[in-house]
């Protein structure tokens, strides 16, 4: 438990450096009296507590965060002006952190009331879905859903809705590689969604993305809940649309006649994302969420982390987890691809933390890795997955994706996701249909500024002294009440739209 009086946050014994837990003053003493401030920190920024010289590690969760690019006295501020990141070696001691998980027994197990699928997995939201092949399909997709708004599903309750999944891409590129893998796996991905009772495939006719040839590829057939067709055979926009609609129309009795039920926790697919980080991102709202993580893993449920961009630094603390040496070198490969792949585009790991990211006290992406690595819990790596590639190991494991919320997002969904939990400490607004997004606040003043848009403030934490685990707790009953119907505070402001976004790769022809 965090202490709730002091003025910083000293997070191992070993750090040189301490966390602001508001504004702090020059002249102002802590640790004690055993260092004076030299500089205004700001709220969840860095300051010194003994000498640092130049060159020399910083380290905080008693990890290396970057290096000083000056001598640092005790009592600076810690930053960017003073603080850049570097190159060293990590052990990653394969597997040697694996331990049994406890599982609880069954008899024991949470329970969540879902929609279970003729295919033996469950949903917990009831929704058709038009989704594209190609942009060049998106509007009249929007045409289709927007037939269904209003009063057009009064007669089908049991129905969410019906969403529009559009997106930017599906032509002028390669029929293969890399970015069409992205693109087939995805829109598959999300075509057999859980959430989704009933989906239609909407292209143009010409482009690239084939429908029936990705449908061949997947092994996928046509059937009552999966129909699909082009603009140019169905002869221009009115038509397409006419004709589009008749068919959801067609799903809609079958889509109603389903009833939640009560079914296990381990139905549930938990993807675990963080955007807007923030200094108090890897205390509060990160950690909370990897203990409901590992309780979710301990009642027999899945929880994916990704963003590969953002464990960069920290991967050795997943390596270490690996129930094998095989899934640790597959995490520590699209590592070393990253690497390559920034270096290619003229870019760098580090430049991921944001403007955002660092006014509010991040720095490198060192730091940031290591306090959003914390979502993952503590559980056992069971499994590594390509972008939008479909999880099929129960527990705790990692899929390949950029540090783009929306775009991780959209892989972690497609994989089969079928609930989202968002951890933020600047303040990211984000819903992704078909799946509800629990947004998870990291300080209780960005909680209140917010709170139409945050479901938990986890800056509890921090100013009443609950612990991680009891904060884990109220997570994951949270997951649980969201699950079984209860609507997030994003569902409630009718997010989920707009933020299908594919992660595209490789030329645009």
């Amino acid at each position: 438990m965090l202490d709730t009086v002091a003025s910083v946050i000293r997070l191992n014994d070993n750090d040189n450096v301490v966390v602001a837990r508001s504004a702090l003053q020059p002249g102002q003493s802590i640790e004690g009296g055993r260092v004076t401030l030299r500089a205004v920190i700001p709220p969840g920024h860095k300051v010194a507590t003994a000498p640092i010289a130049k060159g020399a590690p910083v380290r905080k969760y008693n990890q290396i965060i970057g290096f000083a690019s000056a001598d640092i006295a005790p009592g600076d501020h810690v930053h960017s002006h003073n603080l850049a990141m570097g190159d060293f070696s990590r052990d990653y001691a394969y597997g040697s952190d694996a331990k049994p998980t406890a599982f609880l027994p069954e008899a024991e197990r949470a329970t969540f009331q879902g929609y279970m699928r003729e295919n033996g997995r469950a949903g917990t939201r009831n929704y058709l879905g038009v989704i594209t092949s190609v942009n060049c399909s998106a509007t009249v997709a929007r045409y289709i859903a927007d037939a269904f708004k209003g009063d057009a599903l009064a007669d089908y309750p049991n129905v969410d809705g019906v969403v529009a999944i559009v997106h930017g891409t599906g032509c002028g590129m390669a029929d293969r590689g890399e970015g069409f893998g992205n693109l087939q796996r995805t829109l598959w991905g999300y075509a057999q969604h859980v959430n989704f009772a009933g989906v239609l495939m909407l292209g143009l006719g010409c482009e690239v993305a084939q429908i029936d040839f990705m449908m061949e590829a997947q092994g996928l057939k046509h059937s009552p809940r999966l129909q699909s067709m082009t603009i140019q055979d169905s002869g221009g926009t009115r038509k397409t649309v006419e004709r589009g609609v008749a068919m959801l129309k067609e799903m809609l009795p079958a889509a109603n006649a389903l009833r939640r039920q009560t079914l296990p926790a381990s139905h549930l697919t938990l993807a675990l994302q963080c955007g807007g980080s923030d200094g108090y991102s890897g205390i509060t709202a990160n950690p909370a969420l990897g203990a409901a993580a590992d309780l979710l893993v301990r009642h027999g449920g899945t929880a994916i982390l990704s963003e590969t961009p953002e464990i960069y630094g920290a991967e050795h603390l997943l390596t270490r987890r690996a129930e094998s040496r095989a899934i640790g070198e597959k995490l520590i490969e699209r590592i070393r691809w990253w690497e390559e792949y920034c270096a290619r585009n003229g870019g760098s790991m580090d430049n991921n933390p944001s403007p955002g990211n660092k006014k509010g006290g991040l720095t490198t992406i060192l730091e940031k890795s290591l306090g959003a690595a914390a979502k993952g819990g503590t559980t056992n790596l069971r499994g590594v997955y390509k972008y939008a590639e479909r999880i099929d190991t129960n527990g705790f494991v990692f899929m390949d994706t950029p540090g783009y919320d929306p775009c991780s997002a959209t892989g972690q969904i497609a994989g089969g996701g079928n609930i989202i939990c968002f951890t933020t400490g600047r303040g990211s607004v984000f819903g992704a249909k078909p799946v509800p997004s629990i947004k998870l606040a990291t300080n209780s003043a960005m909680y209140r500024r917010m709170e139409e848009d945050m479901d938990i403030d986890c800056g509890a934490i921090l100013d009443e002294g609950v612990s991680v685990a009891a904060m884990g707790e109220r997570i994951f009953e949270k997951i649980l009440a969201v699950a079984s119907g209860e609507r997030s505070k994003s569902e409630a402001l009718g997010f989920g739209d707009a933020e299908f976004v594919p992660w595209q790769i490789g030329a645009t022809m």
